[in-house]
């Protein structure tokens, strides 16, 4: 009987840069990646990626047992150094260009990066840090080709195991301090076809635009998938709606990720520029990265029509967990949908049991797009994978017919006078106000009931909304003890670059 640990001769690990190598096989002189005036081929964009492995191997001496970094906005040159240090098996931890220059080197430092790979933008605030562990620091713009010029395509590419680290990701720290993320290579490919089949707009006639920050786990994915199956991949490095809706035409866009934020701005453009520029050859839509208001879902099925809008719900350290298929969005309110493929989802009450049909628990999921862990926190990476099951703090619940609400985070969740209040269904009806454009809702300190609820709202053109007004508005839509009993008026609600509400700042406000 033959060894059942015994690696079959034809077994290959699986790889990201293989992907893109043999979409390039098919068509080398296609246009994979556009970025303003700049354009790579297939057969160009796989030259460079080799070259940096290369440079990273040989010139920087590097292994999986190192890690790199790369502060940047989005562009070809971000997309190819991950490519090639991902061929190379080192480990890349992708850094949000818009945290401060301590909150950058403490990231770099908590990764032990050796390399630093960082855009002009943000060169002149990082070159002066007293980093512990780098040793070289490379700014695209001015150096990058220089180096690469100085090195050849690698003629053998190293062994990389499917299981290790692609990318480390870092956390927002929207509920403490940031946490690295190791996300395998097999994760992230086995997400990349499970989209495919999900989302059906990766075939190689595919036009995506991808805007959000590749530094973003959301990000990093939405501008992979179109290269990986041998599409065409349009990347921005800012966001303005009025570009956005004209390159939908433009461009022949078929596919278009974005977060709320991005639909917010889209839906706030005139009527008459959005109709002049509607989009004919654009199919799917998908909203990521953080709650999408059941107000926008509707604007944007309106103005782009039925049967391509999907609202996806996943984690760093999950990947995509779930997704609202077109049909349902109407149909089924405030809701992400069902188990994305090769996805089990289960929640749990306090004492560990599965809950019933509309009962709020704690949502944990498994599937093969799960992390490694994070970087150096055992025992947080205990805590978040629980018998092979995941958990990131979010409260949910299913229907009778199995669909998976997000009810809000653990942490998010009000306790006021003993009763457990989830402040984004109160966000939800006050979206509905006519002079509400943003919402958001927190737990504030009360000696009688131990917590009351505060709202800051943002409102059209800074117009005064009274806490009189305010509650006539929700009286009927949620009960009274959800109403919230303080109300602030802010220029805009804090997010991340993804969207998601930072309620520790809001906290701070007074």
């Amino acid at each position: 009987m033959a060894d059942s640990t015994q690696i079959p001769n034809t077994f290959r690990h699986l790889s990201i840069p293989d992907g893109i190598r043999a979409a390039m096989s098919r068509n080398p002189n296609k246009i994979a990646m556009k970025h303003w005036d700049h354009e790579r081929t297939y057969r160009t964009l796989v030259n460079r990626m080799d070259i940096i492995t290369n440079g990273l191997i040989h010139d920087f001496n590097l292994s999986s047992k190192d890690h790199i970094a790369i502060v940047a906005g989005n562009s070809i040159e971000y997309m190819e150094i991950v490519l090639g240090a991902s061929q190379a098996g080192v480990p890349i931890a992708t850094i949000n260009p818009k945290l401060s220059p301590l909150e950058i080197q403490a990231i770099c430092d908590d990764a032990e990066a050796k390399v630093l790979f960082v855009d002009q933008a943000s060169s002149a605030s990082l070159l002066d840090c007293e980093f512990k562990t780098i040793k070289n620091i490379i700014v695209i713009e001015r150096e990058l080709e220089d180096w690469m010029k100085q090195s050849k395509p690698i003629k053998e590419v190293p062994i990389v195991q499917e299981w290790d680290v692609f990318t480390m990701p870092y956390t927002s720290g929207t509920t403490g301090k940031p946490k690295g993320v190791l996300v395998p290579h097999r994760s992230r490919i086995l997400t990349l076809f499970a989209m495919a089949v999900e989302y059906g707009c990766y075939s190689p006639d595919d036009r995506f635009l991808a805007i959000a920050p590749m530094c973003h786990g959301a990000g990093m994915i939405f501008s992979l998938a179109p290269i990986f199956f041998g599409g065409y991949a349009q990347i921005m490095d800012g966001f303005n709606p009025e570009i956005i809706v004209k390159t939908f035409k433009e461009e022949n866009i078929t596919g278009f990720f974005g977060v709320p934020t991005h639909f917010h701005g889209i839906l706030g453009l005139e009527k008459s520029l959005l109709t002049n520029h509607h989009s004919e050859s654009l199919a799917t839509i998908i909203s990521n990265a953080a709650a999408l208001p059941q107000k926008i879902k509707e604007g944007i099925v309106e103005t782009f029509g039925e049967g391509m809008l999907h609202e996806t719900y996943g984690s760093t350290e999950g990947g995509i967990i779930s997704n609202l298929r077109p049909k349902d969005q109407l149909r089924k309110q405030q809701c992400v949908g069902q188990a994305f493929p090769l996805t089990s989802i289960k929640i749990l009450n306090e004492e560990g049991e599965e809950c019933k049909s509309e009962e709020v628990g704690e949502l944990f999921s498994t599937s093969p797009y799960l992390f490694n862990g994070y970087w150096n926190r055992p025992e947080e990476t205990e805590e978040a994978l629980q018998s092979g099951w995941l958990t990131v703090g979010d409260l949910a619940k299913k229907d009778a017919d199995g669909y998976l609400y997000i009810v809000d985070r653990k942490k998010d969740m009000v306790i006021s006078g003993g009763v457990n209040i989830y402040p984004r269904e109160i966000e939800e009806v006050m979206y509905g106000h006519p002079d509400i454009i943003d919402v958001a809702v927190v737990g504030v300190a009360d000696e009688k009931w131990g917590e009351s609820l505060k709202a800051f709202v943002v409102t059209k053109n800074k117009k005064a909304l009274e806490l009189e007004d305010l509650e006539k508005f929700c009286e009927g839509k949620i009960s009274n003890i959800k109403i919230p009993k303080i109300i602030s008026a802010i220029e805009s609600i804090p997010r991340n670059a993804n969207g998601k509400v930072l309620k520790t700042e809001l906290r701070k406000i007074n």
